[in-house]
Parts: C-alpha cells; sequence; structure tokens
C-alpha cells in the first residue's frame, strides 16, 4: 500500500471515531509495519520461548482496538501509543495467566530498554514493571507516561514529545528521572516480598 500523508491517516482516524469501521479496514494495512515494529520491540524484551509471535500480538491488538473506535484520536502517534499500551496490557494479561496456570510460580523476566539495561544490568519481572508503573502514575503520571511509551512502545524521544505535546528536552528529563523513579520502586516491592 503506498505511503498515506499524516493528514490522510488523521482523517481515517476519525472517521473511524466516527463509527465509520471501514476506515479501520483501511488504517490498518497502512500502520501495520509500526504495529508490527512495536510488537517485535516489546517481544525481543520477554522471556525465551515466549507464545506470543509478533505478527499474533498485532493481531489481538487489533481485536483490542476495534472495540475503541469512541476513542478521539489525535494522530498516528496517538494511535501507536495507544496501540503500544494494548499490546502492553495484552503481554500483562498473558504474564499473569501464565503465573496463574503455574500457580504462583515461574516468574517472567525481561529487560528495561537499552539506557536502562546500561544502567542496571540486570532482569525484571514484567508484573513487577507493570505494578511499579501503576504506582508511579499516581505520583509522576507523565514521567510514568513517558517510561511507558519508550520501554513498551519503543518510541524515539521525538515521537513521546509529539504525542505528549511536550519539547524533546522535557521528555529526556521525564526519562532520567522517571529510570530513577522506577529503581525506587522495584527496590520496594522487592523489600515487600
Amino acid at each position: 500500500m503506498p505511503d498515506c500523508s499524516p493528514d490522510q491517516v488523521t482523517e481515517l482516524l476519525l472517521r473511524w471515531s466516527q463509527g465509520d469501521d471501514h476506515a479501520l479496514d483501511t488504517l490498518i494495512p497502512i500502520v501495520y509495519k509500526d504495529l508490527r515494529r512495536i510488537a517485535s520491540h516489546l517481544l525481543k524484551n520477554e522471556r525465551r520461548g515466549h507464545t506470543l509471535q509478533a505478527t499474533a500480538l498485532v493481531h489481538e491488538a487489533y481485536l483490542e482496538l476495534a472495540d475503541k473506535s469512541k476513542i478521539q484520536w489525535e494522530n498516528r502517534a496517538h494511535f501507536l501509543a495507544i496501540s503500544a499500551r494494548a499490546m502492553r496490557q495484552i503481554l500483562i494479561h498473558h504474564a499473569r495467566r501464565r503465573n496463574r496456570d503455574k500457580r504462583g510460580g515461574g516468574a517472567i523476566f525481561t529487560t528495561l530498554h537499552e539506557e536502562a539495561a546500561a544502567t542496571k544490568d540486570r532482569s525484571v519481572d514484567l508484573l513487577a514493571l507493570d505494578q511499579a508503573l501503576d504506582r508511579m502514575v499516581t505520583h509522576h503520571p507523565r514521567k510514568a507516561r513517558v517510561l511507558e511509551l519508550k520501554v513498551f512502545g519503543g518510541m524515539e524521544n521525538k515521537e513521546i514529545a509529539k504525542v505528549l505535546q511536550i519539547s524533546t528536552i522535557t521528555v529526556i528529563r521525564d526519562w532520567n528521572m522517571a529510570i530513577a523513579l522506577l529503581g525506587q520502586e522495584m527496590e520496594g516491592s522487592q523489600h515487600h516480598d
């Protein structure tokens, strides 16, 4: 499919939010490559032998997104950010189901984005990371959102700035602070276990 201009993608998103299901069918092939990139990014940090593949994750996210037509989509970046969040939730649900099936055993491990991995070379339990992010949202919602978009969405600083409507330098500051806060949250959760 030929590339679409940002305005055409925004128009498709607008039509979809107004109830035009055909607009979603037209949109998905246009953004599929980006969705696969996000899914691959998320899955590369998953444990070995993970049963979900990038294509399956994209398809599950599509099913989730098909129910979200009433969202007032702003643009392609907003759509991709929501898609990344949907994929994250699918992986977390998958991890919880797997842990439940194993009666609480066998933690699911992943590593943070390359900057975080360089800071501390350790693996992180995906469920503990999700819980730490949820706690972080309460006191530092924008920093948590930056972390989520970068780690789970695989977005670059410029993309995050566009989605959150902040400057790139603010994204970098929030990212650095978010990593420090996340470290504190993760250490705090380990002391409570």
